[in-house]
């Protein structure tokens, strides 16, 4: 697979950009930018803004105010701009009535293929998706999973240079779920331009570049991952489990919890090594290094998302 050469994307650039429905801000003063064949992830709670972006970005969508840059082009609603991007949504984009053949023609069709050329582009698509047995059969005989690869592919049909993922894992199961991150493998290869939201944090940690977290349609913090622990993720910590609570309490490097040591390192495996030949009875013995999903935590809350 290869970027469509008809459209040089530099890259996408977003500055200010701004959009409410009725007295909700969703969108407030987004700014970032995506280098060519680069993978960015937005990564936030439910509501924080992330599709509602997505829609800003292919032209679903006109922004309250800020400009949105694709190329050399700064109006996406422009056919031009639409037909270098590929949109997967996350609610499923595809027709029940027809194959999953039919849909991938249908939406070739959208994009000016034709003739053996839309033959091509669907029979590698079939293919991409994993699809080419069930190419014959009605969308409403697929499976969730096969669903969602089909969205993925009727996205890529037209070989688009910039794709857009919308939570394209939601609610597939595990197999599916892997071969849709071995797609995306393959687009980062052919190094499309990829803007991929999710709310998952190993899928941002396994697929993106860079992160943005985003919360209240605003961006707390944006880096690479391993950027974004070392600035947000806190310490490492060693835990221990006590089979028994320990005499002499003075002496731990930490405070108990019940039967729980935890407590900050900097050189955790020296200080592990010391708590195990302590002499003390130990059931377990941990540790644990920040990762993203400290980081997303500590910046957005605990609090139960239900909106």
């Amino acid at each position: 697979m290869r970027a469509a050469d008809s459209w040089e994307v530099q890259m996408i650039r977003v500055r200010g950009l701004r959009k409410a429905y009725a007295s909700r801000q969703v969108v407030d003063g987004l700014s970032f930018e995506l280098a060519q064949g680069e993978t960015f992830g937005l990564l936030g709670p439910n509501g924080a803004g992330k599709t509602t972006t997505i829609h800003l970005l292919c032209g679903l969508l006109r922004p309250d105010a800020g400009c949105i840059a694709v190329g050399h082009e700064e109006d996406p609603t422009r056919p031009a701009v639409r037909r270098c991007m590929g949109l997967a949504p996350q609610a499923l984009a595809l027709y029940e009535e027809l194959t999953g053949a039919e849909n991938l023609a249908f939406f070739g069709k959208l994009y000016g293929l034709s003739g053996a050329k839309l033959r091509a582009r669907v029979a590698w698509a079939l293919d991409f998706a994993g699809l080419s047995d069930r190419a014959d059969q009605l969308l409403r005989t697929y499976s969730g999973g096969m669903q969602r690869r089909l969205n993925l592919a009727c996205a890529l049909v037209h070989e688009p240079a910039v794709v857009l993922l919308d939570e394209p894992t939601a609610g597939v199961d595990p197999q599916s779920r892997n071969h849709i991150f071995e797609c995306i493998a393959r687009l980062k290869q052919a190094h499309l331009t990829i803007l991929y939201t999710t709310h998952y944090m190993e899928e941002a940690a396994r697929v993106c570049d860079r992160v943005a977290i985003l919360d209240q349609g605003r961006i707390l913090a944006l880096d690479t991952v391993d950027g974004l622990i070392a600035q947000h993720g806190g310490p490492t910590e060693v835990v221990a489990e006590f089979a028994c609570a320990p005499k002499d309490l003075a002496k731990l490097p930490g405070k108990l919890e019940g039967l729980t040591l935890r407590f900050a390192s900097t050189q955790p495996h020296v200080d592990a090594a010391r708590l195990a030949q302590s002499g003390y009875a130990l059931t377990s013995l941990q540790i644990r290094r920040p990762d993203l999903e400290h980081v997303f935590l500590a910046l957005t809350g605990r609090r139960l998302r239900d909106e």
